[in-house]
């Protein structure tokens, strides 16, 4: 399997598409439940994780491996931020693979990225558990010199710092908002999943997580009302 420990840190932001919690923030905006319509090749997701599953199942290690590569980023990236630390992350996201290939034969063949997540996610809470505590720096990613957000190739300095305040101020403030709401928001503004497949992810109820989403935001909101101008930028 491959070594998850040393993702790219280019996935931090190259997994962030779609409407985030920044927005979420400034425009207090909602989105429709149905998010199929926000991931046209899911299908065709789903059909080639399906096929490497099975190919898994039947004793090809190469095609665990696939997986492994498909979704090392994507699970890295929502993990760094549920737990604030790198080191965490990466070992939830290694104890997520080896779970996940422990327990492959209870995949019911529906979204393999959903049922990741939901493993992952609950590695990281026990990370969250054993360590009980808050880095003094839970974002250092922006911190390394050797790793910038990507900008267009026209974008002038001025902009590109900019963007990097917002996203430090930003990633301040989900750090300060309760795990649970964290998770939450992460899930369903930035990775597009919908109310129902966050709480069958979660295992909570479909009111909790809308409730963790609205109570999240409202924190969200309060924590960086005097950044809304940068946020805006």
């Amino acid at each position: 399997m491959e070594d998850t420990s040393r993702p790219s840190q280019a996935s931090l932001s190259q997994e962030a598409g779609g409407v985030g919690p920044k927005e979420a923030a400034a425009r207090g905006g909602h989105r429709s439940a149905d998010s199929g319509a926000r991931r046209p090749g899911d299908e065709l997701q789903h059909a080639r994780d399906r096929a490497l599953v099975e190919r898994a199942l039947a004793g090809e290690l190469e095609a665990f491996n696939e997986l492994v590569v498909h979704y090392q980023d994507y699970l890295f990236a929502l993990c760094v931020r549920v737990v604030n630390d790198r080191e965490a992350a990466a070992d939830a996201v290694q104890e997520a693979f080896f779970s996940a290939y422990r327990h492959l034969a209870r995949f019911r063949g529906d979204s393999f990225r959903s049922w990741l997540t939901r493993i992952a996610l609950n590695a990281a809470t026990d990370v969250l558990r054993l360590r009980k505590r808050r880095p003094s720096e839970p974002y250092p990613e922006w911190e390394d010199d050797a790793w910038q957000p990507p900008t267009g190739e026209d974008e002038s300095p001025e902009r590109q710092a900019l963007r990097r305040s917002a996203a430090e101020v930003l990633n301040h403030a989900l750090a300060q908002i309760t795990a649970d709401q964290r998770a939450a928001i992460l899930l369903y503004d930035i990775e597009g999943f919908d109310y129902q497949e966050i709480a069958d992810m979660t295992g909570v109820s479909l009111g909790t997580v809308k409730s963790r989403i609205h109570r999240g935001r409202l924190a969200l909101r309060e924590l960086l009302a005097g950044d809304m101008e940068l946020l805006r930028e």
